[in-house]
């Protein structure tokens, strides 16, 4: 059985069809990808074929290449990945060439690909290969090279076409920001060539086929007196075009993410030779970025291993659990997104809060959030009237009869969540699951209210909740099977992907987070310069630099976070440093971004102008600074010491969870694919190396874990313990 099959019809016009066996969307294997350059040798062979159609039997045409193929390709070592990429470059230019005399360029067969729908990463590649590219006229569709997210770039041809066909400016938000569009933008775009009503699609196909002339055919970088457009790096245009680029994206990549810059390389070197040593140049560049083991991390961790949870990995095993009829209790911010994001997703809601006018309050955010995506043209009037009328906001528990999951999103306070959960429970029904939103308090102690424990779960959404892909879903000591399996279902509805944990103050993000945020104040109380301080952070790939993402959060909430900490705590608490500045800033009115006020100064507007001068005359600048990479280490570790720590304490149960929550939870350096993966990247001895140097300088926060010391000892790693449920 293939993934592709072959067929001509009376007018001699054949159709490859894509259609891969027990998947929802096509995606490319080896073994495809034979099959493909096989079918267009049949076709281009046989003299009663006119040309060649390439489309889907699915509702898309292609979600790119199989990423576990890429993954595994690193085995063989750079000759086999280089040897591999030229293949692909060969059937690629056998399709675009399609058989016509190399010197006249006449004699070639038309190929079109027609797109019924998305088409990314190697599902465009084939197209802009192809001498006509038709898609259906279908707004859901996305078009476009997204490689570039998960570590790698468009290596079979898509960097070295879209330039030559656009122009590096044009190209580049393509390329270097992943960019997708739906049909209509990417013919705006230039992408594609026609977008056709979806009955039109193949027939369209077929007429232009069969009205081809040789000139159709040729593609512009192989006719005479080619020249690229907006000019190559020798024309005073195309310079300023590659200066820009490379500013743009060393400033948005902070040098940290090895595909961008491999990607420029490959289309500054590749524009000033021929074609066909261009796509050698690009093939070569793959290789290296295929070779880096910071590629292979986002890879795992940002496709194989989120895919995996997603699907369900560590559900479980129950029948199905999806959401009917959600109650969420609260209607601010939390409980609002939750709200929306679930009625988006289908399900009726019901939303309760004290008083109607809060509760109405709440709704009126979904519809904001709707006005907006109509603005944008991206939420039709008709969605936005079918999504409100599934949030019922009222302050009347009754409407909860029927609810099988209710989202508790009250005040971070044990009574008020308590009496939530008793008014609750009197009127749903017995089988109705219970989750607390809680970013802090202990599941265990909350359940404590709930006459079915067994029933009752933490899920932790992060804020804003409809922008925020991860959920936390936290098990209580007594928490069942089904709960759990209720909470997947749950997070699988809406769309965003779930990391289970065990319960235990913070959990797990916030157990990782929060010494982030500490170490930041820390620094500012020793003297450590500020500037030093974030942009440390973000030239190691932090989205945010500490103090930054303090004032983001809100001071306030850290300092009820410290005093909850210290009083569960007592003299075990560990951070009386950190409060001298974190107290001090409040007693300032300092409450962060959203007083104008914290670590930054802000305008009128709210934007942030540079860090506030009162900082620096409160904690002067010690005479001697650390280096970067010591204030690097410092923040890194108190991070990932963390994440070691909660797998040790049984909290994370899986290494995936653990890369993939830190990722998409709080933004940890992407191009490491996660704390564990950066362990591997730089190898056990070494860190505890790091950290022992640390702990001598700083202290016992940053003692080496037992099972990171014992790793180092055995020359093991996290990905290749026979305990770790990894890809």
């Amino acid at each position: 059985m293939t993934d592709f099959t072959y067929a001509v019809d009376a007018d001699g016009v054949a159709t490859i069809t894509w259609d891969v066996v027990g998947k929802s969307m096509n995606v490319m294997s080896k073994a495809g990808f034979d099959d493909l350059s096989a079918m267009v040798d049949q076709g281009l062979a046989d003299p009663g074929v006119k040309g060649i159609i390439i489309t889907s039997g699915k509702k898309d045409f292609a979600g790119g290449m199989d990423l576990n193929v890429i993954a595994n390709m690193r085995a063989g070592g750079a000759q086999s990945i280089f040897d591999g990429v030229m293949g692909m470059h060969a059937v690629m230019r056998k399709i675009e060439r399609a058989g016509m005399d190399p010197k006249t360029l006449k004699g070639g067969k038309p190929i079109v690909a027609a797109l019924p729908g998305t088409a990314l990463g190697i599902g465009l590649e084939v197209p802009l290969c192809c001498h006509r590219i038709i898609a259906a006229d279908n707004p859901k569709a996305k078009i476009g090279l997204p490689e570039i997210m998960v570590g790698i770039f468009p290596g079979a041809g898509g960097t070295t076409r879209l330039t030559r066909k656009m122009g590096a400016m044009m190209a580049a938000p393509y390329l270097l920001e992943g960019k997708l569009s739906d049909p209509k933008g990417a013919k705006a775009g230039g992408l594609i060539d026609e977008v056709v009503a979806p009955e039109e699609l193949l027939p369209r196909a077929k007429a232009w086929i069969l009205a081809a002339t040789d000139a159709d055919l040729v593609k512009p970088w192989d006719a005479k007196g080619y020249k690229m457009p907006g000019g190559t790096p020798y024309h005073p245009a195309g310079f300023m075009t590659f200066v820009g680029a490379s500013a743009m994206v060393l400033g948005k990549t902070m040098g940290v993410y090895p595909a961008a810059k491999a990607l420029l390389g490959a289309v500054y070197e590749g524009a000033m030779v021929p074609f066909d040593l261009a796509l050698k140049i690009e093939a070569r560049h793959f290789t290296s970025v295929l070779m880096n083991p910071s590629s292979t991390a986002m890879i795992r961790s940002l496709f194989i291993n989120k895919e995996a949870l997603e699907k369900g990995a560590n559900r479980p095993q129950a029948p199905d659990q999806a959401v009917q009829k959600l109650g969420v209790i609260g209607a601010g911010m939390m409980g609002a997104g939750i709200a929306y994001v679930s009625a988006n997703a289908g399900i009726d809601v019901v939303l309760i809060d004290a008083t109607q006018e809060s509760a109405d309050k709440g709704k009126a955010y979904s519809e904001g959030l709707l006005d907006k995506g109509m603005q944008r043209k991206k939420v039709t009037a008709e969605k936005k009237a079918e999504v409100l009328a599934r949030i019922t906001a009222t302050t009347d528990y009754a409407a909860l009869a029927g609810c099988d999951l209710i989202v508790e999103a009250v005040f971070e306070d044990p009574k008020v969540k308590a009496d939530v959960t008793a008014k609750v429970e009197a009127a749903v029904g017995p089988d109705c699951i219970f989750a607390t939103n809680t970013s802090t308090l202990p599941i265990s102690g909350l359940a404590k209210a709930s006459t079915r424990p067994e029933q009752f779960i933490g899920i932790h959404f992060f804020s804003p909740v409809d922008k925020m892909m991860l959920v936390e879903i936290i098990r209580g000591k007594q928490t069942g099977d089904r709960a759990v399996a209720k909470a997947l279902d749950f997070v699988r509805q809406i769309r965003k992907t779930p990391i289970v944990v065990n319960d235990a103050r913070f959990f797990y993000a916030n157990r990782c987070i929060i010494p982030y945020l500490n170490e930041g104040m820390r620094m500012v109380a020793e003297g450590v310069d500020p500037v030093l301080v974030e942009n440390a952070a973000k030239l190691v790939g932090m989205p945010l630099g500490p103090l930054q993402l303090v004032d983001e959060t809100s001071i306030d909430l850290g300092v009820k976070i410290a005093k909850a900490t210290k009083a569960a705590m007592g003299d075990a608490y560990p951070d009386s440093a950190v409060d001298e500045v974190l107290f001090w800033m409040a007693d300032q009115g300092r409450m962060g971004k959203k007083a104008n006020a914290g670590f930054y100064a802000y305008d009128a507007a709210g934007k942030r102008e540079g860090m506030w001068d009162g900082l620096a005359k409160h904690f002067p600048e010690a005479g001697e600074q650390p280096s970067l990479t010591e204030v690097q280490h410092r923040l890194l570790m108190a991070q990932v010491l963390e994440a070691v720590r909660a797998l040790e304490d049984g909290v994370l149960t899986d290494i995936r969870e653990g890369d993939v929550g830190a990722i998409l939870g709080w933004g940890f350096a992407p191009w490491s694919g996660g704390p564990f993966s950066w362990l591997d990247i730089i190898g056990a001895p070494r860190a505890v190396e790091i950290c022992e140097g640390l702990t001598a300088r700083y202290g016992t926060r940053f003692t080496v874990p037992d099972l990171l010391r014992d790793m180092a000892a055995k020359g093991d790693s996290f990905y290749r313990k026979d305990n770790a449920k990894a890809a």
